[in-house]
């Protein structure tokens, strides 16, 4: 199944792991790689040493290079430089695109892309040198940059844009891989089906609910905003937290760790909660993509890339 993708990022399958801030962790990364596709890591607020301890982690579990998400409102430039010179790909999401930064990403070696919400901003990251686009769909988890469905968006991308396009947003079956690639995406981007799997760093409760959810279960919400700097922000996640998250009293639901720090959580903030995090959980942004309700078990990270490969 090589590809235009495949031979720029150097796997095996047109398929990405999307980059999941709280859920990605070596193992996750790694066993992704093994198994053929391409896996991102969500940088988040990792500072540099941190993300430097992760990066060599997954260097001891794959030979493959892994890319680096980063959310440019939350951007360490100390940690862009570090993943640039250590990783393969390095990404951008919710900021306009910037050729300064996807200087920083070719000079220390990787390639660059830009998760896109819109034709005018997919073209903007052409302009500004990338090497492929991200084009997000609304049925995705997470923050969510742009008001349309995947399917007429990534027509209208794919229309205007050159450069090779991975295809993200509810996309969590063999099937929906192949739709998105006989539409003329160059991948197809899956995260939600990779929340429940074995290697999986989300916390076992956020697992627990991503398994009992169905597809109308993944709504978009502006709550979980608290500690974004761009304030207000949509993102697609679980009804159970937002339920959770409005009956809850206290300000302060938990403590999260990052790297060598332990910070705590307030109310509908936007962390999303690890293995490592503590408190009322339930109340946490638990977030997830429409494909959430194909997330029917506990399973190894390399059976699920081989699942969707073998059925697209």
């Amino acid at each position: 199944m090589s590809n235009q993708f495949t031979d720029l990022v150097g796997c095996r399958h047109p398929l990405q792991l999307a980059p999941m801030g709280g859920v990605g962790t070596p193992e996750l990364e790694a066993a992704v790689a093994n198994a053929g596709a391409h896996a991102m890591f969500a940088a988040t607020t990792l500072p540099a040493s941190a993300l430097a301890g992760v990066l060599q982690a997954v260097a001891d579990r794959t030979e493959r290079r892994i890319g680096v998400n980063f959310l440019v409102p939350l951007l360490d430039r100390q940690a862009l430089e570090l993943a640039a010179a250590k990783a393969g790909l390095i990404e951008f999401f919710f900021g306009d695109p910037n050729p300064a930064l996807v200087q920083v990403a070719h000079d220390g070696g990787a390639l660059a892309s830009w998760q896109v919400g819109s034709v005018p901003e997919a073209l903007a990251a052409e302009d500004v040198g990338c090497d492929l686009i991200v084009v997000q769909g609304t049925e995705a988890g997470g923050r969510l940059r742009g008001r349309e469905p995947l399917g007429p968006l990534l027509d209208k991308v794919l229309e205007a844009a050159t450069l090779p396009v991975v295809a993200a947003g509810g996309i969590a079956t063999g099937a929906g891989v192949r739709a998105v690639l006989d539409a003329g995406a160059a991948a197809a981007r899956v995260g939600t089906r990779f929340l429940a799997a074995e290697e999986s760093g989300a916390h076992p409760l956020y697992k627990e609910a991503v398994l009992r959810a169905g597809a109308d279960d993944a709504v978009v919400s502006d709550a979980f905003s608290i500690l974004w700097p761009l304030g207000k922000s949509s993102a697609r996640v679980l009804r159970s937290c937002l339920a959770a998250a409005e009956a809850e009293a206290d300000e302060i639901v938990g403590e999260l760790r990052l790297g060598d720090r332990t910070v705590p959580v307030p109310r509908y903030a936007i962390m999303a909660p690890s293995q490592e995090t503590t408190g009322h959980v339930a109340a946490m942004a638990m977030y997830a993509g429409t494909g959430v309700g194909e997330v029917r078990r506990t399973e190894p990270a390399a059976e699920i890339v081989r699942h969707l490969i073998a059925t697209t």
